[in-house]
């Protein structure tokens, strides 16, 4: 296994919860460096021209400078491990007994997004109900 010295992290720069887990992130004391770069931005083209520049818009994905690619629950894994405060929750995620919670973070912040984008009716085109195509998100029941 070859050891990760520094991280890209491909974000949707058009997400508002991915922008601001963006900052977060870089707020963050690092053990490994971090570089936060828009998906499918002609940056993320250049540096990494053999990936799914499509897939990364759907979900984050992660690329060590070695040519490891991490997607998903690797992803949120991995950008913790990078974090002074959150390697040790990152070993534990990684575990057999974590995962399922990174796998219920990665699916929990998928739905957030899809309601930032607003209602869509079934032929994938903006409901006319939202003048704007992107709705607000409501607030916590009660």
């Amino acid at each position: 296994m070859t050891p990760v010295g520094r991280l890209t992290v491909l974000y949707d720069a058009d997400c508002p919860l991915c922008v601001h887990l963006r900052h977060w992130l870089l707020r963050q004391r690092q053990l490994v460096p971090l570089d936060l770069v828009p998906a499918g931005s002609q940056r993320a083209r250049r540096l990494f021209p053999d990936l799914d520049h499509a897939a990364t818009l759907r979900e984050i994905t992660a690329v060590g400078d070695r040519g490891q690619v991490y997607r998903g629950p690797a992803a949120w894994i991995v950008c913790l491990w990078a974090l002074a405060e959150h390697r040790p929750r990152a070993h534990w995620l990684a575990t057999p007994a974590g995962q399922p919670f990174a796998r219920a973070a990665v699916l929990a912040a998928a739905q957030w997004r899809e309601a930032l984008k607003g209602p869509e009716r079934r032929d994938g085109h903006p409901d006319p109900t939202c003048e704007t195509g992107h709705c607000e998100v409501p607030g916590p029941p009660g």
